[in-house]
């Protein structure tokens, strides 16, 4: 259940002239008083044989009555509007269960306490099945002011408490960092403009996308209106750009005018300040003589991803989740173009996981924002699915500990956001990742050759070897193994590298897990033979120590893990 309170000034006439009216989309049927602050006040729904007008002016002058009687001493803000909406899937409540609501929700904000004859007076309409409005002003009867310090987070709470007991979908508690939902009249008039989402949902994912894309200020702003968004830029009396605002064609108001959304608005972290803190950390680099495969380079960094969330501050974590955020903003743009829609409900879905109350250390994850970034820049790169493949691999873990790490820090709806997150992400790894495994098994060395490999894996890892022998991904092990020695890479060196760079007891694939790491070790520079036996020796001691002396998290997440 979602309470929203918005504060007006002047009048109630304006408002009730809504509540009972047809409203923007015919949206109101039915429109009619379910309680009252006496519980006898004017209902314009319910007077069938009287001028509904007259009965509506009739009420909102009663309910004007202590604010006028005050005249100019009247607060500056004298209405209280607060849309009260059930979840799709509840069930339909009736009058008298939404008139109980409407008590409970007046008097945890304090503008009728129970038992208070003088409070503020107050009216509740219901026009839908699943939600009604209280209107109310905030001059109590007695000409006081109401005591309403703290009212929102007082009447969230009263929502939880209803959710128990009504047998309602109970909603997670939030910290203020979540961004504006859309009200229902940007939802009808969304699809009124033909529109799949709002506007305000739509800018707020271009402007993350072209945040994401941007390594300056001068970038963000060209990207933005590349993707035919309008910007309007804030300038102070110095010319210093303060802020900016954003709008889509078409989406005007009554004056035919635009609309304009400021980036603050949009979500916390668009603010102009929060992109430049953001833009200071991904600055081109310098272009090197023999770059790597920027697919690799996203992996790496998204594998280092659950080691900072156990072992770094919170605030280096913070800055692997954002970076974590970006990169799925992009990736649609850059995968196949059957994976796109299901990546970017996951992008759209993990963005509430990317902000806390935590400030985020953002340099500490530049390198996965600049990886990202080549590849969408590089369109050679789009469309690789081997790559994508990779990356998701990573990614699902990765969110699995964001989900875990969210957990530990009570942050409610982050989790359950990077818990929504895995669904979508497993969806479209299940889907491209089955096809490019067929492709590299198809590439399998002889028999003879496999069980060389067996061996080694027998004699390198034995608490894993069945796993991975019988693991279907077990011929891609073996090609991608074959593929690292024929390009002068020791297959043994490799393979005791790969088990080293992370650990596979919690790998649903053992065997996909090691492809995709050799997979990347071997396109990488071949060393000599003196290094091969040092970097083999060093990664044997490091397999060598006990499973006891490895921290791990307390409770280790135990959904998405695919590796």
């Amino acid at each position: 259940m979602i309470p929203k309170i918005i504060l007006g000034k002047g009048d109630t006439r304006r408002l009730i002239a809504y509540l009972f009216g047809k409203g923007d989309a015919n949206e109101h049927i039915d429109p009619h008083l379910v309680a009252s602050w006496n519980d006898f006040a004017p209902d314009p729904g319910r007077s069938p044989h009287r001028d509904p007008n007259k009965v509506e002016k009739q009420l909102h002058t009663q309910l004007d009555q202590p604010v006028a009687m005050l005249g100019r001493r009247a607060p500056k803000f004298t209405v209280w509007h607060c849309p009260v909406r059930a979840a799709p899937e509840d069930p339909t409540l009736a009058d008298a269960q939404w008139a109980e609501i409407a008590r409970r929700i007046v008097a945890a904000a304090g503008i009728a306490p129970v038992g208070d004859t003088e409070a503020c007076r107050w009216v509740a309409v219901r026009h839908a099945d699943d939600h009604i409005h209280i209107a109310a002003t905030l001059v109590r009867q007695d000409g006081r002011r109401p005591k309403r310090d703290h009212d929102i987070r007082a009447v969230q709470r009263e929502a939880r408490q209803i959710e128990i007991d009504y047998g309602l979908r109970r909603l997670k508690p939030g910290d203020g960092t979540a961004a504006k939902r859309p009200t229902s009249k940007e939802h009808f008039k969304g699809k009124r403009l033909g529109q799949d989402a709002t506007s305000r949902e739509i800018l707020r994912l271009r402007v993350r996308r072209a945040m994401a894309a941007a390594s300056t200020e001068a970038e963000f702003f060209a990207l933005l209106e590349a993707t035919d968004v309008m910007v309007r830029l804030k300038a102070e009396p110095s010319g210093e750009v303060s802020g900016y605002s954003v709008s889509l064609p078409g989406d005007v108001n009554k004056q035919q005018e635009p609309i304009w959304y400021a980036g603050s608005t949009l979500a916390g972290d668009l603010s102009l300040p929060k992109i430049r803190e953001r833009l200071s950390t991904t600055t081109h680099e310098p272009v090197t003589i023999r770059p790597s495969n920027p697919w690799h380079q996203a992996t790496s960094a998204t594998e280092r991803i659950p080691h900072h969330l156990t072992h770094s501050s919170a605030d280096m974590a913070q800055g692997q989740l954002a970076a974590l955020g970006t990169a799925l903003d992009l990736l649609p743009l850059t995968a196949p173009a059957h994976a796109r829609a299901e990546l970017e409900r996951a992008a759209v879905t993990f963005e509430r996981a990317t902000r806390s109350r935590i400030t985020a250390d953002h340099a500490s994850a530049r390198v996965l924002r600049r990886s990202v970034q080549a590849i969408w820049n590089d369109p050679v790169r789009h469309g690789d699915e081997a790559g994508l493949t990779m990356l998701l691999d990573a990614a699902l873990t990765a969110v699995a500990y964001a989900m875990h790490w969210h957990r530990t820090r009570q942050h409610a709806q982050q989790e359950a956001a990077a818990e929504q997150t895995l669904v979508h992400l497993q969806a479209v790894y299940a889907q491209i990742a089955e096809p490019v495994l067929i492709g590299i098994a198809s590439r399998a060395p002889s028999p003879q050759t496999k069980r060389r490999y067996a061996q080694r894996l027998q004699q390198t890892v034995p608490e894993h070897a069945e796993r991975i022998l019988d693991d279907p991904a077990w011929d891609a092990l073996s090609a991608v193994l074959a593929e690292a020695e024929a390009a002068g890479h020791n297959a043994t060196t490799v393979l005791v590298q790969a088990l080293g760079q992370r650990s596979l007891d919690d790998a649903r694939s053992p065997a996909r897990a090691l492809t995709w790491r050799i997979r990347r070790l071997g396109e990488r520079h071949v060393p000599g033979p003196q290094a091969q036996v040092a970097k083999a020796r060093r990664s044997s001691q490091r397999l060598a120590v006990p499973d006891s002396a490895v921290p791990v998290p307390a409770r280790q997440p135990s959904r998405g893990r695919r590796r």
